[in-house]
């Protein structure tokens, strides 16, 4: 199975994972280059995934119900929203998500020092259900 793993291993992790078991986070985003760059196949709806904790432990089985691939001036409130991250607005989202997108651990993994985001940036929004919680 698929793993998926919600930004880099640490408090940000932790705080993803718990907002998925509770309830509270059923949409993520990631950027269109970070999947060309790993040369992985977008999501797709139906498929399952095992949802990584900080030390790499399964804790739950997500299914992904939605998947839009848009322009980062594009993303709506209710994809904000579903984020689980008490984000009220999408401009609260966008600060949030370009501030994670251009940090030195993001410019690392697209191998590019000076990597930013901007209106037309390629934003993968993709909205999931638990089917399973473990342990």
């Amino acid at each position: 199975m698929k793993h998926a793993e919600f930004a880099f291993p640490g408090p940000l992790r932790d705080k993803l994972v718990a907002a998925i078991l509770a309830g509270e986070k059923t949409t993520t985003s990631a950027l269109l280059v970070e999947y060309e760059r790993a040369g992985e196949a977008l999501p797709s709806v139906g498929e399952r995934e095992l949802v990584l904790d900080s030390a790499g432990a399964g804790v739950a089985v997500i299914e992904t119900a939605q998947v839009r691939v848009l322009s980062l001036s594009e993303v709506d409130l209710r994809h904000a929203l579903g984020e689980g991250e008490g984000f009220t607005s999408v401009a609260e989202w966008r600060a949030g998500h370009e501030e994670f997108w251009q940090s030195a651990e993001m410019r690392a993994a697209v191998e590019d020092p000076e990597f930013t985001v901007d209106d037309t940036t390629q934003v993968v929004a993709t909205r999931f259900v638990i089917v399973e919680r473990i342990g």
